[in-house]
């Protein structure tokens, strides 16, 4: 008999929906009505090489002492500028990264048979499908994604995981590890460049919710009228992105425009999500992103999901407050936080403006 804290936590469901990817094998020109997104800005961004690029962050100079103060300064303005940032020499193996390459490739062609089996279930939004479908009439985004719960081991759907293909599983399994590992080495140096209590980001963190994404987004025949993937911040502490192949997509919302993010071979994106926009008080900025479709390529890519213990509770960090420095966001559990932002639809930093406190309202995100 399965004790409480084996039993997986259900964060919330999602409306089945058709596969995308099926949806694009055939010979279609127009693209049905519910993927059409007048709402959005168009895709086209700036290529004016003048612009500002997402900062680039060394890893390894962060853990030599002779460099820290430099390459930390580099990481604070990142995060409190930029919200995205790219990590190189980071430690993990590109064989890793090209072996997850191939596997998830070949995960995403699998007949469409075999991936029913891994379909969402109408309780759970775990598994193939879209996530945040929250009614019947909502606009739809060109994309099909695999979504697990992978950490702490007892949250793991094992009915889910173990049904993938054992290589997969098995790639997966060691890239689990190693984005765990990644997400506590630069959440422990944001608490040096935050002057945070180190032990506070241990605690918060040390046994910490991880999540993966993999996302599939098909060419699409009217890619100027829809999106990939709305835009939105990430409700998560961290997020680390690989992309898998070369076709852009990626694209920030900085100082009112959107630009695109050009990601380095072998260099994983990484972006704040809103836990670390209310632990730092506001300090460090979850930045609103989206993904765009190509007309003629696919892009495939992984994003793992790192945020704090689930049993802790989410709030301004107490060694970053004072007189001077009052809460601006409210304190509350974590199960209770994740499974409130997943009731509802992507809208921008909608959820995290709902958890301000008075003294947060009128601050500008």
């Amino acid at each position: 008999m399965e004790t409480e804290a084996e039993v997986p936590v259900n964060f919330g469901k999602s409306i089945i929906v058709p596969s995308v990817q099926e949806l694009a094998k055939e010979p279609i020109i127009k693209i049905p009505p519910r993927y059409v997104r007048d709402d959005q800005d168009p895709q086209t961004v700036s290529d004016d090489s003048s612009l500002p690029s997402v900062p680039v962050i060394h890893l390894e100079r962060l853990v030599v002492e002779d460099s820290l103060s430099s390459e930390l300064e580099k990481l604070h303005s990142a995060c409190k500028d930029w919200g995205f940032f790219q990590v190189v020499n980071h430690g993990v193996s590109t064989s890793l990264l090209e072996e997850l390459r191939t596997e998830v490739e070949s995960f995403f062609r699998l007949p469409y048979e075999e991936k029913k089996k891994l379909w969402q279930q109408p309780d759970n939004h775990e598994g193939f499908g879209q996530l945040l479908v929250v009614s019947e009439d909502q606009k739809l985004d060109w994309s099909d994604m695999f979504y697990i719960t992978t950490l702490p081991l007892n949250l793991r759907r094992s009915d889910l995981f173990d049904k993938l293909p054992l290589k997969l599983r098995n790639t997966l399994q060691a890239y689990f590890m190693e984005m765990k590992k990644l997400a506590i080495a630069i959440l422990g140096h944001m608490a040096k460049s935050l002057k945070m209590d180190p032990e506070e980001m241990r605690e918060l963190f040390g046994e910490g919710v991880q999540s993966v994404r993999m996302n599939y987004y098909p060419p699409c025949p009217e890619a100027d009228k829809t999106i990939g993937f709305s835009p939105h911040s990430d409700a998560v502490a961290l997020t680390i992105l690989f992309q898998l192949n070369e076709t852009e997509g990626l694209q920030i919302r900085k100082d009112g425009r959107w630009v695109a993010v050009k990601p380095l071979p072998n260099a994983l994106v990484v972006n704040i999500g809103d836990i670390m926009e209310i632990m730092s008080n506001g300090v460090y900025r979850s930045i609103e992103h989206r993904a765009t479709v190509n007309p003629t390529k696919e892009r495939l890519s992984i994003a793992t999901f790192y945020s704090s213990n689930l049993d802790s509770e989410l709030g301004p960090a107490p060694s970053l407050l004072g007189p001077q420095n009052r809460p601006i966001f409210r304190r509350v559990p974590v199960e209770k936080y994740f499974k409130e932002f997943f009731e509802k639809k992507l809208n921008g930093k909608s959820y995290l403006h709902f958890m301000r406190t008075e003294n947060g309202e009128g601050d500008t995100c």
